[in-house]
């Protein structure tokens, strides 16, 4: 394939899983990564889940086991992402002749520059997502993007509108994650378990520390690193570690919490197997932590991070031929209550799973669907997919959207989960059961309410 056949993609976002990700995309001939942007330029002092683990992938990239020997921190940043893009491509594509990978620092001046540019994948924190996945779209690039597609409502459905207008390319990462469980809610949705009454999804989220405080102290921002590029359209603060490389998932400001993390993966093929549409309402409850002022311990009002652990209980209106249904969310180590006839079989409940409970029997799996067992008529047994046609694209999908042909994981089949996730939000920081009127895009039982569903933007930075 000559150089000007291939697909031109920047990659946006090159921290802890930018890198993890970057293999697919380096790997694959009809691709060719022209550009990569992150506001920071280089650092080792990256979050990851296991020690060393992004340091042995790029040391594999690159072809140098002994790239940075020494290295005790976990590298990111632009230079090496550029770096490995340079040392992959001029080790594995010998034969052709490409220019040196760019690399920026602001998005908006690698969308002016990149005038060949087809398309971008958005591996940024979550309050990036929307501003970068419009900016891409209005100059006609497609779009690929990691969970979730904003962490505002609002934002959410402008980003799905925008791409129906435009008829730009784009899929959500998490797509066919969980298609075991869009399996289970197809024979659900065939009777399996007769009327369907509930659904429980439960996860070990938050593996971050969950911070309960804003950052009283103000270290100095770290060579290299553009603090006003990384907040992007959030408000100002003053920079701090707490929220920056793998943490920001816990505030309201960067994240979309737990459920913005894990729950699109599980639940996104149960709304589609169901037919869900966004939820009639939400109501959180929550841990809170407590302080001692003046001799006196009191609740701690917070409206800036998500809970250490909370339970989300969402309700969706009947649809033809299937009535209502509530579906639960926890994290922070709750999980649900099981139904005795369940409990009575002595059933130990995973750390991460999901529960359907219908009128004649009850599903239990694990988070994605994996080993789905039936509890009915007092008995328990394996619960069987086989038969069952796969998902209709494989883990490569997205390589459809990077070619701006449709795809399965469209944005435009992510609207009802989107609603979702950011509604909890809503119910978790107005401390009240939230009743959402879909078409309106209002809570219509809480008026205060209401400034959730937006953000409020920096100056220069409106969408």
């Amino acid at each position: 394939m000559a150089p000007n056949d291939k697909i031109t993609v920047a990659h946006i976002g090159m921290g802890t899983q930018g890198f993890r990700e970057l293999g697919s995309l380096l790997e694959k001939p009809q691709i060719q990564i022209i550009a990569v942007c992150d506001p920071n330029t280089d650092s080792n002092d990256y979050v990851e889940w296991g020690k060393g683990g992004i340091l042995r992938t790029i040391r594999s990239y690159l072809g140098k086991p002994s790239w940075r020997d020494g290295e005790t921190g976990c590298p990111g940043g632009r230079e090496v992402g550029r770096e490995v893009v340079d040392a992959y491509y001029a080790n594995q594509r010998k034969s052709e002749s490409f220019r040196s990978c760019a690399a920026y620092a602001d998005y908006r001046e690698l969308l002016e520059k990149e005038k060949g540019l087809d398309a971008v994948k958005i591996m940024t924190p979550d309050h990036l997502h929307a501003a970068i996945a419009l900016a891409a779209m209005k100059r006609g690039k497609n779009v690929v993007t990691h969970k979730p597609i904003a962490n505002r409502l609002s934002e959410g459905r402008l980003v799905i509108d925008t791409a129906r207008k435009t008829h730009a390319g784009t899929h959500l990462l998490a797509y066919g994650s969980g298609a075991a469980n869009g399996k289970i809610a197809r024979q659900i949705r065939r009777g399996a378990i007769g009327t369907l009454r509930e659904i429980h999804n439960w996860t070990n989220r938050p593996v971050w520390p969950q911070y309960t405080e804003i950052p009283s102290d103000a270290p100095p921002v770290p060579k290299g690193f553009d603090w006003s590029l990384w907040l992007g359209p959030a408000l100002d603060r003053p920079y701090h570690p707490h929220y920056t490389h793998t943490v920001f998932r816990g505030w309201y400001d960067f994240g979309g919490g737990s459920i913005a993390d894990m729950g699109i993966y599980s639940l996104w093929p149960v709304f589609t197997e169901l037919s869900l549409a966004a939820p009639r309402s939400a109501e959180a409850w929550a841990t809170h932590t407590c302080s001692i002022v003046d001799g006196v311990s009191r609740p701690v009002k917070n409206d800036f991070s998500f809970p250490t652990a909370c339970t989300i209980r969402f309700e969706f209106a009947a649809r033809e031929s299937m009535p209502a249904v509530d579906l639960f969310w926890y994290d922070g180590g709750m999980k649900p209550r099981l139904p005795k006839d369940v409990e009575a079989q002595g059933v130990e409940i995973p750390r991460e799973g999901i529960l359907f409970v219908g009128d004649q029997g009850t599903i239990m799996a694990e988070f994605r669907g994996e080993s789905p067992q039936l509890f009915a008529n007092g008995k328990r047994e394996p619960f069987s997919l086989e038969g069952q046609p796969d998902e209709p694209i494989s883990k490569d999908g997205w390589l459809s959207a990077l070619k701006g042909e449709p795809s399965p994981g469209s944005f435009l089949n992510a609207g009802p989960i989107t609603d979702a996730v950011n509604l909890a939000s809503v119910a978790l920081r107005a401390g009240k059961k939230v009743v959402f009127d879909s078409d309106k895009m209002t809570v219509t039982n809480a008026a205060d309410a209401n400034k959730y569903l937006y953000r409020e933007y920096r100056a220069g930075w409106e969408l």
